[in-house]
This record gives structure tokens, sequence and C-alpha cells, in this order.
């Protein structure tokens, strides 16, 4: 069996701030094996983007790694060299950004951004006519009408589904191991989220790309995704293929998601989970739930719980687990 194509490993961030550091992500575990399709869910602040923006070295100027390695087809990226890493956006993992109207130059026009793209995604040197052909093929391939016209637009003069399309683009011209997509129908209406997770879907498959899909839909992961991460307060608390956890839900604070999703037979409201995310300033000690979990355990307040395996590759880091799996 081959080796996973993204592998996080013990992955630790923080942020520097006036009074001292946001301790964000604490230790985490990914793995993304070839063709694989993951969702990450959590709650808002959690850490799903900054975890991402850490494997492709994103991180803002008051980020810190103090522990971790991000490998990338076994090759440990986490300390490489300007170059590397340049070569490694270019032509192996792409992302598409929540806000495509931030991601996109305002004063360059679509084929400009477009054609430096596929300019710097190739190994060798290419004529700017080529790459403007490539440019117009990729952007039939995300199904944009009229793309001649587009590549002479700026970015304000399209629509939010537009711009989104066109950053999807760029990122397929870029990506041939993995893509990364953070809530990437955000700003877009119902009719075009569901266009464009389609488009990401079949572009995914036809590429034998890997995803990571970011997002705080449930009923979209349940739709994209092979696997589901679960985090909560930049840890990973339950992970498990996405057909056993839809099935099975076990930690506490999955359950409370379940329990958020509004009912569409409209008895009554659905029930939020009570509290908010640590102050990542002065997190909880142990489980960084526990503030919130009606279950909670004496230990869970000392002791970080380890990750349990309940069932084939369905693991849950909780006490209440303890003695049911192997530990990890």
């Amino acid at each position: 069996m081959e080796g996973p194509v993204l592998w996080i490993k013990d992955l630790k961030v923080w942020y520097r701030i006036y009074g001292g550091f946001l301790k964000v992500i604490d230790g985490i575990e990914m793995k993304v094996l070839l063709g694989e399709r993951v969702g990450l869910v959590g709650e808002t602040g959690c850490g799903k983007t900054t975890t991402m923006k850490a494997a492709l070295h994103l991180l803002p100027p008051n980020g810190k790694v103090p522990n971790g390695q991000i490998f990338l087809d076994g090759k440990d990226i986490s300390r490489i060299s300007k170059s590397e890493l340049r070569k490694i956006r270019n032509s192996g993992i792409a992302m598409i950004f929540q806000d495509p109207t931030s991601a996109l130059n305002p004063v360059f026009t679509v084929g400009e951004q477009l054609i430096e793209a596929i300019a710097n995604g190739k190994e060798g040197k290419s004529s700017r006519q080529e790459n403007l052909k490539d440019a117009v093929s990729i952007l039939e391939k995300v199904l944009m009408p009229d793309p001649q016209r587009i590549m002479r637009n700026f970015p304000f003069q399209l629509s939010g589904g537009m711009r989104q399309r066109v950053c999807i683009a760029m990122a397929l011209s870029r990506a041939k191991k993995l893509l990364i997509a953070d809530e990437p129908t955000t700003s877009l209406d119902v009719t075009i989220q569901a266009q464009i997770l389609d488009l990401i879907q079949k572009i995914v498959v036809e590429n034998n790309l890997s995803l990571i899909l970011i997002t705080h839909s449930l009923g979209i992961a349940r739709q994209m995704t092979d696997r589901i991460y679960v985090m909560y307060a930049g840890t990973i608390v339950e992970t498990a293929p996405t057909s056993v956890f839809y099935e099975e839900p076990l930690h506490p604070y999955t359950k409370g998601l379940f329990d958020s999703v509004p009912r569409l037979t409209g008895e009554g409201f659905a029930d939020g989970i009570p509290g908010r995310i640590p102050n990542y300033l002065n997190p909880p000690l142990g489980c960084r739930f526990q503030p919130r979990c009606g279950k909670s355990l004496p230990i869970c307040s000392q002791k970080r719980p380890p990750l349990l395996e309940i069932s084939k590759d369905h693991w849950v880091s909780c006490f209440l687990y303890e003695g049911k799996g192997g530990g990890k």
C-alpha cells in the first residue's frame, strides 16, 4: 500500500501576541492517501485553516511552529529552502481560499494572473502563447462562459461564482498531488454553491487528486468525502470513514455538532453546544473540550486523552472509551 500523500505529524502552531503565545494547534496528526477525499470539520476558530496554512508555509509573521513534521510524498517539507517550497506550491499542493475576492489581485486582469500561475507551474520554459492557450483551456474545464472575454476582465467585473471558478482554475493549474479547499462556497448563493462543489468533485476525480475539504457543513462533508476529521480547539477529537462517522459518532463534541444541525421537520430548535472554544493563551491542561462537556470525568481536566481505535479506522480521543480500544 502506498504511503500518504500528506502526513501531518504532531504539529503545533503558536501565534505571538502582546500577552504571550496563543497555543492554537496542539499536536495534531492527519494522513491523506492518494486519491482520498478528506473532510476537516469543526467550529469557527478551531484551527482548521491554520493547520493547512502551516502545511503550505503560509502562516503570518507572528506564526510559529514549535513542533511537528509535514511530509509530502514521504519528503519532510517542514523546513525546506524557499526555492524548494516554491516548486511544491507551484506543482504539488494548491489551495482554494475561502474568499475569492481577496485571493485575486484587483489591479491585474484574470488572464495576467492565470498565465503567471500556469507559467510558474511548468518545469521548463514555455511561451506566452502556449500559456495563454492553456489558460483558456483551464477556464473551459471549470465551465467558465466565454473564457476569452473573461481573460480580459478584472476580478471586480466578475460575480462571486465566476471569481471562485477563476481561483479553482488557478489551483488546477498547479495541483498535481493535493487540492485543499477552504470553505470554497462560503460567499456564494445556494445554487452556485452546488455548481462549485460538483466542479471540485469532478476535477478531483478526473485528475486523481487528493482533496482536503474544510467545511462547517456536515451535509457537504458527507456528500464530498471518504474520511472525516473532527477538530476542536486545535486537536483532532475523532476521525473515521465517512459512512461509519455518520452512523456512529462517538466523541461528545461530535455528537454536539450533530445536535446543532437545524431540523428540517421544524420540530423545535436544534440544540447548540454550551460555552465557547477556550482561550488559546491559557488553554485547559487536559482535554480542551472538558469545560463544555456534559460527560467529563475528573481525569479530563488533568490529562490529555489518548487517541483510541474503537473499530477499524475509527479513532476517538476521549477517556469515556478507555479500555475499549488500543491507545496511540
